[in-house]
């Protein structure tokens, strides 16, 4: 195939996946709707990030900079558009932020021409990864994310690295200006997410405290702090308000999804929780409320996992892997959750406010034991039969 004839086949490829209509997944549980397709995979992204589309130069229009996959999105409704800032991961490894936006949040994500390029601080970011966009009232829309970095305390071995929480705010999602990386007194950060709103008078962030770079060791939990500014922000007090639990989805590590979405009955959550099995470690989201005027004070936390991975979302670079950092209410009061699978491409699952708020009320809390569980069970049976 010629040059010619090999681009127009490319072209097609390409427009006929980005223009694919995402049918719902019926009847579904009645909490979510799941979608028939992924929203963004790395064959969504644009032919001129990945070819050099001169002839001249690339005679055999082979692919120059290819994209291994695009997860773990930050969300934003802004300007009546569902924006996603994905990671990007090339095939060096190396990931970066770029956006792309739909019409409808559910199909039809169109990439911006250009990834986001955001500006170093301190020692060079080997990678940088998990952006949290928060809208915050004091007019910035912030980003937080995983700042990782080679650790220098083991020179010889090329898999140690450490995380931080790095920080970005932007006015348009194009230029972004850097900020210090968050400081904190407890090792290790990964997942900060930054609260929508000042909390007596001072910024509030969600943390996840660990020892080492993978391993939480003493560590974990979602936690909760409070600083002054973020130009410059340090958290000099770190509690945990949601900890790890034997026995649980959460026993190994969980950690905060994307900002929390309030309401009138108090904060909605979305965090991941993390468990060992003989296949490796796996990955749930799950849901809890916190109370309105105190946003690390759980009200509502049913027992188990929201979404876990089904069928083709449990293979991929990392399989039995589900992760959130973003999700979307828009003016109707619709929720788009917006999860990736096997740190591999984006999914949407869409629901409401009323629904996630019935779910938390109504559905009991983990008991912790065997027995508690079949209570609660034989409970629901025994309603459904008395009312037959």
């Amino acid at each position: 195939m010629d040059f010619t004839a090999r681009l127009a086949a490319l072209e097609a490829e390409h427009r006929a996946l980005i223009t694919r209509k995402n049918e719902k997944v019926l009847p579904g549980n009645g909490i979510y709707t799941r979608y028939q397709h992924p929203v963004i995979t790395a064959a969504h992204t644009p032919l001129f990030w990945r070819y050099d589309l001169n002839e001249a130069r690339n005679p055999f229009l082979m692919e120059r900079q290819g994209v291994n996959a695009t997860f773990n999105a930050g969300a934003l409704h802004w300007k009546g558009k569902y924006l996603l800032a994905l990671r990007v991961e090339g095939n060096d490894r190396k990931s970066f932020f770029a956006i792309a936006e739909s019409e409808n949040g559910v199909d039809n994500f169109r990439f911006w021409d250009y990834p986001i390029t955001m500006p170093e601080y301190g020692r060079p970011t080997t990678n940088v990864y998990d952006i949290r966009l928060t809208a915050h009232e004091d007019g910035y829309i912030y980003g937080l994310f995983c700042a990782e970095r080679k650790d220098p305390n083991f020179p010889n071995d090329l898999s140690a690295a450490e995380a931080q929480c790095g920080i970005a705010r932007t006015r348009d999602l194009v230029t972004w200006e850097r900020l210090p990386d968050l400081i904190t007194y407890s090792g290790q950060q990964r997942n900060v997410v930054l609260h929508p709103e000042f909390v007596e008078g001072q910024y509030a962030l969600y943390t996840r405290p660990q020892d080492g770079f993978i391993s939480v060791g003493s560590g974990g939990g979602i936690g909760w702090g409070l600083s002054p500014t973020m130009e410059g922000a340090e958290i000099k007090e770190e509690v945990i308000i949601d900890n790890k639990a034997y026995h649980t989805i959460k026993e190994v590590k969980n950690g905060q999804g994307p900002p929390p979405l309030k309401t009138d009955e108090g904060w909605l959550h979305l965090a991941h929780g993390v468990r060992n099995t003989a296949a490796g470690l796996r990955y749930v989201l799950y849901f809890f409320v916190t109370e309105l005027r105190r946003p690390w004070v759980i009200k509502y936390q049913p027992a188990g996992h929201l979404l876990a991975p089904e069928g083709p979302e449990r293979v991929g670079d990392v399989s039995n892997v589900l992760f959130t950092n973003g999700w979307i209410r828009n003016e109707r009061d619709e929720v788009f959750i917006y999860y990736a699978s096997s740190d591999t491409r984006m999914h949407v699952a869409t629901t409401s406010v009323a629904q996630l708020l019935d779910y938390a009320k109504n559905t009991p809390e983990d008991g912790l034991t065997s027995f508690a569980s079949v209570a609660a069970r034989n409970a629901l049976i025994r309603r459904n039969l008395e009312e037959r």
